[in-house]
């Protein structure tokens, strides 16, 4: 696995480096693979050959969990949220590579897919599809907490600060667990709202922590120019895709943190870089339809 780290000097602070996680694997990237990891040992523990997940039409998890299954010999199955999508699949880049991988979908409503988590709901399924290895939204559970675990090392010990952007929570509490307790863990919340403290606070073994909650740009997957511009000049200066979910609004909030002062005087921040960039492509054609710059 290339680990690569790029280090920044900025003024201020001692360096910014990236820790590229991205370029585990070109679709199960980042904190996808290391979620997946353990959850895929377990599932093979139990002598499943079916993996059932959820997600949204965009999902970073759908796809890489698409994309694991066929390279380790289980079969998928995917519930979507959006029954409007059930026509749409060839037309959206993360459910046509997902289904090319072999995976099959249930789409359901919006309202529906609030009950995921419903005892009676997973029953349900079980009787449709029969049995099959359960990963939650994300990913997130405790082995994909334990994956997260290993994605610090003891090279990254003299960090003052790791930042890293927060979905679900699992990858911020697998940091947090992994990080040294003077190391300050900074999560950059790619959702509206400070809700995620609970959800973080459940896997979290230690407090040196906090979410940042003022770089989501309106909420989960909103994006306007300054941040498109922010994305493609990254790019274009330092060479490193930044996708507009997550990493590209944890740069963002990081640089601007690094000009306001926020940061201690000669600080060592350690960025963790959590892929994701097949979401670029279907942010796109959202740009697209709206007329505005697409995402390089």
């Amino acid at each position: 696995m290339d680990n690569t780290k790029l280090v920044f000097n900025i003024e201020g602070i001692k360096c910014l480096t990236i820790k590229r996680e991205d370029l585990i694997h070109s679709v199960v990237s980042g904190n996808k693979f290391r979620k997946l990891k353990y959850n895929l040992i377990q599932a093979k523990k139990e002598n499943k050959i079916t993996l059932l997940t959820f997600g949204g039409a965009y999902s970073n998890h759908i796809m890489a969990t698409a994309a694991a299954g066929k390279l380790e010999g289980f079969k998928t199955i995917g519930v979507i949220r959006g029954e409007e999508l059930f026509n749409k699949i060839e037309n959206n880049p993360t459910l046509s590579y997902a289904k090319s991988c072999g995976m099959q979908f249930k789409f359901i409503s919006r309202n529906d897919f609030k009950h995921k988590n419903d005892i009676k709901f997973i029953e349900a399924l079980k009787q449709e599809f029969g049995d099959f290895y359960l990963i939650p939204e994300g990913g997130t559970n405790k082995l994909a907490i334990k994956g997260c675990e290993e994605i610090l090392t003891e090279a990254d010990k003299d960090f003052d600060y790791i930042c890293v952007p927060v979905g679900t929570g699992g990858t911020i509490a697998g940091i947090i667990n992994s990080a040294k307790p003077s190391q300050q863990v900074l999560g950059f919340s790619a959702l509206k709202g400070d809700f995620l403290k609970e959800d973080i606070s459940k896997f979290a073994k230690q407090d040196n922590w906090q979410l940042i909650t003022d770089y989501h740009f309106g909420g989960y997957a909103k994006i306007n120019m300054e941040l498109i511009t922010f994305i493609n000049t990254f790019k274009n200066v330092h060479g490193i895709p930044l996708d507009p979910v997550y990493t590209g609004k944890m740069m963002f909030g990081i640089i601007d943190m690094i000009n306001k002062g926020v940061f201690k005087k000669n600080a060592k921040i350690l960025a963790i870089h959590t892929g994701g960039l097949q979401g670029i492509q279907g942010m796109n054609i959202r740009l697209k339809q709206k007329q505005l710059p697409l995402i390089q």
